[in-house]
């Protein structure tokens, strides 16, 4: 009998072991997975200087400032997302949600900039962007139509919000 309750022990203590070892390899490959770019595509585009990372009809450009300028002169929709390389909130939300509903666009009067925010990326036209429009936290939102302020949003969305905004603001 006491070997039996010995046999047991260490069959219990392995399989213990083995569900806590996979469940570590699981969390591992899901932060090796956020730690890698989730950028789709970043070919360059005739006529922009900023490589194209999602869109077919409407573009979502790395920012370029000369990009950006071109824009404010055009009737488009403006989207700025403020990313940073380190942010898990905007890793996911770009994957998952701004990529997406890009991706699903089929008007082109729509033009989205990633602009770099508090990264090892960031340059001085960025962190003056996000001065101008009060920018507190990556993954925030501006959207602009005929150089005006119509949006501001820091909290994270879904593809479907994403879509919702978009057709509001083109409608209106």
């Amino acid at each position: 009998m006491k070997k039996i309750l010995v046999l047991l022990a260490i069959i219990i203590t392995i399989a213990i072991a083995y569900f806590v070892v996979l469940k570590t390899d699981q969390s591992k490959m899901t932060t090796e997975k956020l730690d890698q770019p989730l950028t789709p595509t970043e070919e360059k585009i005739a006529g922009y200087e900023g490589a194209k990372i999602a869109g077919q009809k409407s573009l979502l450009l790395d920012f370029q400032k000369s990009d950006y300028d071109a824009a404010l002169v055009t009737d488009k929709l403006i989207v700025l997302y403020f990313y940073a390389n380190w942010c898990p909130i905007c890793k996911e939300e770009t994957a998952n949600a701004l990529y997406p509903a890009f991706n699903e666009l089929t008007t082109d009067q729509i033009i989205g900039f990633q602009v770099s925010y508090n990264d090892d990326q960031t340059d001085a036209n960025e962190k003056a962007l996000a001065r101008e429009f009060g920018v507190a936290y990556q993954h925030t939102k501006v959207f602009l139509k005929n150089g005006q302020r119509i949006l501001k949003s820091p909290e994270s969305w879904d593809k479907n919000r994403y879509l919702a905004e978009f057709n509001k603001f083109l409608n209106q």
